[in-house]
């Protein structure tokens, strides 16, 4: 992101990354914006989705105005340092994405229809970067918390992928779908950072090609109260 230009563009081996720590980053308990917990335990019946997108300021705003979100996070996974800090995960030498947690109430959106926001709100040919924004922390991904999530992420890259194709606007697709991994929490500051600096840079972008709908959306009902 803007001021800290991540340029490696290969990921380390295991032996070279940074060693970490065993401390979890501190955060505020509480979303800015949402007013809702910041960390687990949440609610019975919520389910979570982990991506990333690019620079993860961006990419959590569009998730925290989805209806039907519970709450969202920014933070780190998909390397090999325990709770890295934001200056080790730039360097390049821990492996790490940056991304965007949003845990969501499955009654009032659906895991397809947050997919929709992912694929349509950034732009996932583009390997180690986004925009302007190089580095391996900067790379398109889906962590997936289950078969399901993993089948209907690699179902809707295909279909996103012949859009792309079709609307010329796009080459092959670079998202890594795998397996969540480990999340750590990114510091405090960064947690819903465009909500408190509202002129904060943001890089995210879309390619302007919609995801195909896959038949299997849930159509988003605005959360009830409480």
């Amino acid at each position: 992101m803007l001021g800290y230009p991540g340029k490696r563009v290969t990921m380390p081996a295991a032996e070279e990354a940074l060693p970490g720590r065993a401390e979890p980053m501190a955060v505020p308990s509480r979303h800015y914006v949402l007013g809702t917990p910041l960390t687990p335990p949440f609610a019975a019946g919520m389910e979570s989705i982990l991506v990333g997108m690019g620079c993860f300021w961006g990419a959590e705003k569009r998730f925290w105005e989805t209806p039907g979100i519970h709450t969202t996070a920014v933070g780190y996974a998909g390397g090999f340092t325990p709770n890295p800090t934001y200056d080790e995960v730039c360097s390049g030498m821990t492996g790490h994405n940056e991304v965007v947690l949003a845990v969501f109430d499955p009654n009032n959106v659906g895991y397809q229809y947050l997919l929709r926001v992912f694929w349509e709100n950034h732009d996932p040919s583009q390997g180690m970067r986004q925009g302007n924004d190089v580095g391996t922390q900067y790379r398109s991904g889906i962590y997936c918390f289950s078969a399901a999530q993993e089948a209907a992420a690699r179902e809707t890259r295909d279909l996103f992928g012949e859009a792309l194709k079709r609307s010329g606007k796009g080459a092959e697709i670079t998202t890594e779908i795998v397996a969540a991994p480990p999340f750590f929490y990114a510091e405090g500051y960064h947690q819903q950072y465009l909500a408190k600096n509202p002129g904060g840079y943001c890089g995210l972008g879309g390619t302007g090609v919609r995801l195909p709908e896959t038949g299997q959306e849930t159509t988003v009902r605005r959360p009830g109260p409480g």
